[in-house]
């Protein structure tokens, strides 16, 4: 049976995690609101970005540009988003578990397929799974900006365009609350505009091929750092939540630690209370 000073012990314990699980989960909502801000920010543009890219490829041949062109798949590039740090519940294990029943379901159809990983939990995550061969990658230690997804988004278009790769697929959880947050894949390249119900007609100088030359190499940049931003936000979305309850069970957990810690206390001292009157009858 555990002592008082074991069950103290433990208690002093315990509230020293609830301290940093609090604080732990106050950065992350002070983190949280800033990145779904950034989320909320960025999705029109993104909603207006595949408009107009629509409308214009829907008026030119599909090889109007090396991106847009679709080939047969021999060799699949997943890219998978997932954060650098752990702490955030089942936020990383839903993407990585998505990415890899990708790979399995294609993998025997496939010459290779590879995992291109945004983020340290994926390649702990591949590194003792051998469903597809993993590729250096980034980490995203600190916040996101417009250039990591330029820096990503080059590597990818070269690793296409020098037909390294025959498709490339993004993975990542788009955030939906603070509690939600849904594992989505989507083919990156070749870029395949929607065409829109109602197509706009645009005056295009010099021509719509030139445009493309422009709008298309933007649209892959904006894709990956919408899918940054959705990743950032869900992780911690996810963090505060898991945070919050972490403290949650610290508080259970201590109210028992205290409960066991009076139990044991009142059986000392009814010990020594029969100590001391069995003694006075001896005498």
């Amino acid at each position: 049976m555990a002592t008082l000073r074991d069950i103290r012990d433990r208690i002093t314990a315990v509230q020293k995690t609830q301290k940093i699980t609090r604080a732990m989960k106050l950065v992350a909502a002070a983190r949280f609101a800033r990145a779904q801000g950034a989320v909320q920010a960025a999705r029109p543009y993104a909603e207006k970005l595949r408009e107009v890219l629509g409308s214009v490829a829907a008026g030119v041949e599909s090889d109007a540009h090396a991106l847009l062109e679709p080939r047969d798949v021999r060799r699949l590039d997943l890219v998978v988003f997932t954060s650098d740090r752990g702490l955030c519940g089942s936020f990383n294990s839903g993407v990585n578990k998505l990415a890899e029943r990708i790979a399995r379901e294609h993998g025997p159809n496939l010459e290779e397929v590879r995992i291109l990983p945004v983020g340290r939990k994926v390649g702990e995550y591949f590194s003792s799974r051998p469903v597809a061969k993993l590729l250096d990658g980034w980490q995203m230690l600190g916040a996101i900006d417009s250039s990591h997804s330029v820096e990503i988004a080059k590597v990818l278009m070269e690793r296409y365009t020098s037909g390294e790769t025959d498709r490339i697929d993004i993975v990542f959880a788009e955030f939906e609350s603070a509690l939600t947050q849904r594992p989505v894949s989507e083919t990156l390249l070749p870029l395949a505009p929607e065409t829109p119900d109602e197509i706009r007609t645009y005056e295009i100088e010099p021509d719509p091929v030139k445009m493309l030359s422009v709008l298309v190499p933007r649209a892959v940049e904006f894709t990956i750092f919408r899918a940054l931003l959705e990743n950032q936000a869900g992780e911690h979305g996810a963090r505060m939540t898991a945070m919050e309850s972490a403290t949650t069970n610290t508080e259970e957990i201590i109210r028992t630690l205290t409960i066991d810690f009076n139990k044991a206390r009142q059986a000392s001292i009814t010990a020594e209370l029969v100590e001391i009157v069995s003694g006075a009858e001896a005498l």
